[in-house]
């Protein structure tokens, strides 16, 4: 071998290996897009600020709605979707890239309220008649004399499929008439859009019941019913009680799981997850961003401020299912 010949293959082996010993993009440089769910919103922006904050990937959550969060995500949109209603065999397989459904946290669809004064106690049956039409007096469930006016949502909702799954759940009449689902004919009421625009319907006009996410509640100072639970105590949802709902659902092979009327003496009636829906394949250098991302939010630390915000920390059960859905994402 001649020395220009040996030179020249030095060189090429120098440079050889300095451009493999380029650095890939730092976490912090990475951009992932995520839409969806309005009822995990605020604990999933509190999260990616955090995560931002300690030079994790930036995330874009959009809430958009669950309905909408996973049509972007079966169209390929988005970098991760999230609903607070796992997709069922159908939808799972529109998807090309394949989908892992995560439970990321829980919480409960409050029956909300303005009508200061009154300290509501619903039985099943008035919480079906509210939202039915056929009680439309606050007179007809211990209040003031007055109008009620229902709010629900406008948009296609997983808190809504939530929601009208306990109703069904709690009378055959519902189930027969309306059913349950992300989008319903309400017998009666005006709509508005996500979680917030629910709150804002009640907020604004005394008079108003609805159903949002506990976490809107907390943040709008909203009046809340006590529910009967299947045990046929009252029970008022917060953290506790949440919890004891929770833990009656069992997951299926896919993390999807919920119950409409759980048991437990303490167990507030309507409760939920909520999912982060991810792709099985097709990651390719976002993999990393995404289980770093993913993993934050099922930590320990991130699973603590649940309540302060009006969730409910997974159960360490469901927290290790999780997490190996997330070790299942390949590039």
């Amino acid at each position: 071998m001649s020395v220009l010949t040996k030179t020249l293959t030095a060189a090429g082996a120098g440079l050889f290996a300095a451009a493999t010993a380029l650095p890939l993009p730092s976490l912090a440089q990475t951009r992932l897009d995520g839409a969806g769910a309005t009822f995990p919103a605020p604990i999933y922006e509190r999260w990616f600020k955090d995560l931002a904050a300690d030079n994790g990937p930036q995330v874009n959550y959009q809430a958009t709605g669950s309905g909408t969060g996973v049509k972007l995500f079966t169209n390929n949109d988005v970098d991760f979707g999230a609903s607070d209603s796992a997709m069922d065999d159908t939808k799972v397989a529109k998807v090309r890239r394949g989908v892992v459904q995560i439970p990321m946290t829980g919480g409960a669809i409050a029956v909300a309220y303005n009508k200061p004064g009154c300290e509501l106690k619903l039985s099943q049956d008035q919480v079906v008649g509210v939202f039915m039409g056929t009680i439309t007096n606050w007179s007809q469930v211990g209040c003031a004399d007055g109008a009620i006016t229902v709010a629900h949502r406008s948009d296609g909702s997983g808190t809504t499929a939530g929601f009208t799954k306990s109703l069904s759940a709690f009378s055959s009449q519902w189930a027969e008439k309306v059913g349950s689902g992300k989008t319903v004919e309400w017998p009666i009421g005006v709509g508005g859009k996500g979680n917030s625009g629910v709150a804002g319907l009640i907020k604004n006009k005394v008079g108003t019941i609805g159903y949002v996410n506990y976490g809107y509640v907390q943040s709008s100072e909203l009046q809340t019913a006590a529910l009967e639970n299947k045990a046929g105590n009252y029970v008022k949802p917060n953290a506790t009680t949440a919890a004891e709902g929770l833990s009656q659902i069992v997951l299926d092979d896919q993390l999807r799981g919920t119950d409409a009327n759980p048991d437990g003496d303490n167990a507030f009636p309507i409760v939920s997850l909520t999912w982060v829906l991810a792709y099985q394949n097709g990651n390719g250098n976002n993999l990393e961003a995404l289980q770093h991302t993913f993993n934050y939010m099922l930590s320990d630390e991130a699973q603590a401020i649940s309540d302060s915000l009006g969730y409910v920390p997974l159960p360490a059960s469901v927290v290790a299912q999780s997490k190996a859905a997330v070790a299942s994402l390949k590039p």
